[in-house]
């Protein structure tokens, strides 16, 4: 018998030990351990979020519990009584203190914990306190609204601010309720009566749930008033949005951090330019408007894009300072520019296809062969131009030069065969009008990819810099075999593809 008793003390002092651990003052920094542990050793994707989940929560009552001791030893206080009656003689005073306390956190959550532990000293009464939270659905406002004008998107914004008129509404229906009800004297046993953490608690409850309820059947309203507030921006402009907010000032007191965000959207600029100029070269082979419209929105972004690089490059320059990061502005600056062009010249040749489409002109298929020929050759300075520029790659830079003076010449026989070809009436005025426009905008991009491959050059060989015209001289001029050699074996390669179009042809 007597060793039964010993076993049953034993296991009710097991069980109060266990029942101790439920506590929240062991509760809070059990769960940051284990948290920690999870986050540490756990496998990322079967406990993916649980463990911050778990952190937060011990974080939360942690800091809980450290503010109810802090403000345990303030009940004494004389200061401290009268603070507390005052919300009581004046819920004004309660609004108000709710709301700063909220906006001054940025978290209605935190706002109401701190609430709970100053309810601990047993000096709060519901009359003091409903007025606080309803001040903290204000203070709950101010902060959604800062949160939602700080570069949101339009969905993101109406949100917010369906949000902010909840809050407003639920502030208009407690303090309405509240007064109707006490002046009914339905609160009376209530209303002076000390309230704690669980009372705080429910009382929130309470309010949040029969706000929600009751403005539950008019959703739609803030729903149309959002959508009217708040207009949907055009697609082009959010798209590459998050691109953008890369662009931040705080970076520059790191200016490697700003110069590798340049970096990030110039990269998506080339590619969304170059994209451009192979869809617009698609359309004269097959003219379709919804495709012409997407160049239309793609070089507004483009263009977009440029401004936004353009600014942020310009107030970066002053916080720059050594020299190798000085070379990467400076080639920024320029590629901007360039980058920008060459979407302008695909919206040119995909406007060139749609008068050749609403006119009803045709190219022969000798200019189309002869076309597809310029076009692989222009396709491989883009490539080469896409790779001096992302890697750096100054073997890709070197072959640029070459190819574009190839590309001048084959424009040139180009032209010349066009010309016969008007002579001999194989070409319409319209066609006539259209393929000189196209070549021309042909040759601009090859110029373009030359001095995107020139800026490379020039930040990468320091010997190089201020001598770009005299460094190009050098190159046309003949003085530089490997130069001489690349240029000769593009021209055989692409003249002799050029020459076939002529032979299959019968010319």
């Amino acid at each position: 018998m007597t060793g039964q008793i010993i076993r049953l003390l034993d296991l009710n002092a097991s069980a109060t030990s266990w029942l101790q651990l439920l506590k929240p003052s062991t509760l809070a920094p059990l769960a940051l351990i284990i948290g920690v542990c999870m986050f540490m050793f756990a496998r990322p994707k079967k406990h993916a979020r649980v463990d911050g989940i778990i952190i937060g929560f011990g974080i939360l009552f942690s800091g809980l519990l450290n503010m109810t001791e802090a403000v345990g030893s303030l009940s004494s206080s004389g200061l401290f009584e009268t603070a507390l009656a005052s919300l009581g003689r004046s819920p004004v005073i309660g609004y108000l203190t709710g709301a700063a306390i909220a906006f001054a956190l940025q978290s209605s959550s935190a706002a109401i914990g701190i609430l709970q532990a100053f309810s601990v000293s047993g000096q709060l009464s519901f009359k003091a306190i409903y007025a606080v939270l309803v001040g903290i659905y204000l203070g709950d406002c101010v902060t959604t609204a800062i949160v939602c004008s700080i570069g949101a998107k339009p969905g993101a914004k109406r949100v917010g601010l369906i949000n902010i008129m909840f809050n407003l509404s639920e502030t208009v229906l407690v303090l309405a309720a509240v007064t109707l009800i006490h002046r009914f004297g339905l609160l009376d046993a209530l209303w002076d009566k000390p309230i704690f953490s669980g009372g705080i608690a429910n009382t929130n409850t309470v309010f949040n749930l029969g706000c929600a309820l009751l403005l539950l059947p008019i959703h739609g309203v803030y729903v149309r008033l959002g959508e009217k507030l708040v207009k949907e921006t055009s697609v082009e402009n959010l798209k590459y949005e998050e691109k953008l907010s890369e662009l931040n000032k705080a970076f520059f007191s790191t200016p490697a951090l700003a110069l590798s965000s340049c970096y990030d959207v110039l990269a998506e600029m080339f590619s969304l330019a170059r994209g451009n100029i192979e869809k617009a070269i698609g359309l004269l082979y097959g003219y379709n408007e919804a495709a012409a419209a997407e160049i239309e929105e793609c070089e507004t972004a483009v263009d977009h894009m440029t401004d936004r690089v353009s600014q942020y490059l310009m107030s970066l320059s002053p916080h720059v300072r050594s020299s190798e990061q000085i070379r990467i502005v400076n080639q920024y600056y320029k590629v901007v520019a360039e980058f920008e062009r060459l979407s302008d010249h695909a919206v040119n040749i995909s406007e060139t296809a749609g008068i050749c489409f609403r006119n009803g002109s045709a190219f022969s298929d000798t200019a189309l062969a002869e076309l597809e020929v310029l076009t692989e050759l222009t396709y491989r300075n883009l490539e080469y131009a896409r790779l001096a520029f992302e890697k750096r790659d100054m073997e890709a830079a070197m072959h640029i030069e070459p190819l574009e003076e190839v590309a001048d010449d084959l424009i040139s026989a180009m032209r010349d065969n066009h010309l016969s070809r008007m002579r001999d009436g194989k070409c319409d005025f319209f066609a006539d009008t259209c393929f000189t426009n196209l070549l021309s905008d042909m040759e601009r991009i090859s110029d373009i990819c030359s001095n995107i491959g020139l800026a490379t050059v020039m930040r990468v060989e320091h010997t190089l810099e201020g001598a770009e015209h005299e460094y190009i001289s050098v190159l046309h001029q003949g003085r530089n075999e490997a130069f001489n050699d690349e240029y000769r074996r593009a021209h055989n390669e692409f003249f002799g593809k050029f020459a076939a179009c002529a032979d299959a042809a019968g010319q």
